[in-house]
């Protein structure tokens, strides 16, 4: 089948766009929270913030504990234990294989552009086959910017050799969205990723609300 006219490529967040990683990021916040004696947190409290990364998990699990201790050495602690357990209870959200499937069948490429080290990031995708399909991925310190600067999506677009109104990109946090509108790209929030409130995200300006996975394959074809 031809590609769609007006979408030559789609660009997706990781963590809670394609992959649900939340369990494994919250089992290395509970590591480094055990060896300092701290609570551990439930993952209905962990969940939401998994998109913030180590920061955002470290701050949820220390709270103002934090400003006492080393944070650089906890981020060591925590990445160490995320990149030696990395894909143990990771799988991809209901209907992303599929999408992903759909996609390579009309020639749409698609990649991947995170707020997540690249160091992490490849380390990662490999676990999944479906990830030797992706045509470029962009990490959190492939550039000196991150989102929600929009130099990663510009970056990506441009070694997809498209302009960035050719291309859709879709994430589950508000800066995704600020990243691709101001990028100038088609913008879709993932609603089944880490968003605590799925109303906040009527506030966001994106160009679609996605439920499914699937509304993004009828939205684009």
């Amino acid at each position: 089948m031809d590609k769609p006219n007006r979408y030559q490529a789609v660009l997706f967040d990781l963590d809670g766009t394609l992959l649900d990683t939340a369990n494994d990021l919250g089992a290395a916040l509970n590591h480094v929270l055990k060896q300092h004696n701290m609570p551990q947190v439930p993952a209905e409290a962990f969940r939401p913030v998994a998109s913030d990364g180590a920061k955002g998990l470290l701050e949820l699990g220390f709270g103002n504990a934090l400003t006492s201790l080393d944070y650089d050495l906890l981020r060591q602690e925590f990445l160490r234990y995320y990149r030696e357990n990395i894909a143990r209870h990771t799988c991809f959200y209901q209907g992303i294989a599929q999408l992903l499937t759909a996609l390579n069948k009309h020639r749409l490429p698609w990649g991947v552009v995170t707020n997540k080290p690249i160091a992490l990031t490849e380390k990662l995708l490999p676990h999944y086959p479906l990830f030797q399909h992706c045509a470029v991925t962009v990490g959190g310190d492939s550039l000196a910017q991150r989102k929600p600067h929009p130099a990663p999506l510009l970056y990506a677009s441009s070694q997809l050799a498209l302009e960035p109104e050719q291309c859709l990109y879709v994430g589950d946090a508000l800066r995704d969205i600020q990243a691709g509108n101001e990028a100038k790209m088609t913008t879709v929030v993932a609603k089944w990723g880490y968003i605590a409130d799925p109303r906040e995200c009527d506030a966001w300006q994106a160009d679609l609300l996605a439920d499914h996975p699937a509304d993004i394959l009828a939205y684009i074809l």
